[in-house]
């Protein structure tokens, strides 16, 4: 990020007042210190000016035509949190007495009589522009602290994507899945709803793995994975199980309805066809259901346990089919 220089030299100075003859002699009484200028000559110039220019400091007579001093700083101030930021402003006036408590009340941040001191104006406006300068830095620091932060808050929210995805098939990871097992059996018996589960086993992924070698193992996993994926496309918590075995979790769904979605998924994965070279590689699952409430499923590891037991069922009895407890 482009900070401003804390230096005062190139600083830009709003000039207001009616009277030319005193913007001159400000100019003159500052010149060799390397502040840019600019010249308004009534309050509706100075809005104008400042929007143009964005000046450091404004310097501007009480009394002005259109608008004056007073007006413009009530305006200046009650915008410093939007389009013109913090300025500072101070106010001239030709009178000792009338409008220096009013002015300072509406946040003018200093005050000069008319005709005033070359050398208390250089100061004054000194002063207001190193002010100027250490609220540009501060401003500054806290872009950065605010960037520093939404850097971090993105670096936790890919920590925290890292830590429960699984690397290879973009699903959810086994712990992630365990960690959010017992909250939804909980919710499902609280209010006293169909929660199920699907457990799916590639069928033969060693002999995947040794004909065709691990890489081509890998694709089958990650297209399985994507057919599951697709085929419960409502399903927020599917997560790979183990090596070649993935879960899915489906709150408010019923037995008929999961057996459903259960051989949506094995069909999906029976018509995958893989090139590789010359052949195609195909594939299929063994898949158990179980749903809860049910007879024996009284946690959330029995639910998943009565699901494994369904699907080495449907492993011993041939595979690529689907096993429900009854």
């Amino acid at each position: 990020m482009v900070t401003r220089s804390t230096s005062l030299q190139g600083r830009t100075i709003l000039v207001a007042d009616d009277d030319r003859t005193i913007i001159s002699h400000v100019k003159v009484g500052l010149e060799g210190a390397g502040y840019a200028f600019v010249e308004c000559h009534d309050g509706t110039e100075v809005l104008s000016a400042i929007r143009l220019h964005q000046p450091d400091l404004l310097l501007m007579d009480i009394e002005m035509p259109s608008l004056g001093g007073v007006e413009v700083c009530r305006i200046v101030k009650a915008n410093q949190g939007g389009g013109f930021g913090f300025i500072p402003v101070i106010l001239m006036t030709a009178s000792r007495f009338g409008g220096k408590v009013e002015s300072l009340e509406l946040g003018a941040d200093d005050y000069l009589v008319k005709p005033f001191d070359m050398l208390e104006l250089s100061a004054r406006v000194k002063s207001m522009l190193r002010l100027k300068a250490l609220q540009d830095a501060l401003l500054d620091k806290n872009r950065q602290l605010d960037r520093a932060n939404r850097e971090l808050e993105e670096k936790r929210l890919e920590l925290l994507a890292l830590a429960r995805t699984d690397g290879l098939t973009g699903l959810f990871n086994r712990r992630h899945f365990e960690e959010h097992l017992e909250a939804e059996f909980a919710r499902s018996e609280r209010a006293r709803t169909t929660l199920s589960c699907l457990l799916l086993d590639i069928d033969h992924f060693k002999r995947v793995n040794d004909t065709w070698g691990h890489q081509v193992g890998d694709t089958v996993l990650r297209e399985v994975a994507a057919v599951t994926r697709g085929a419960l496309p409502d399903v927020e918590l599917i997560a790979r199980y183990g090596g070649e075995e993935l879960v899915a979790l489906l709150p408010g769904t019923g037995a008929e309805e999961a057996l459903r979605a259960a051989e949506r998924v094995r069909q999906g994965v029976a018509a995958l066809q893989l090139q590789v070279d010359d052949a195609l590689v195909r594939c299929t699952v063994s898949i158990g259901v179980a749903t809860s409430p049910a007879d024996g499923v009284t946690s959330a590891r029995a639910l998943v346990a009565a699901a494994d037991e369904c699907l080495y069922a449907a492993k011993a009895n041939g595979r690529n089919q689907v096993r429900q407890a009854s």
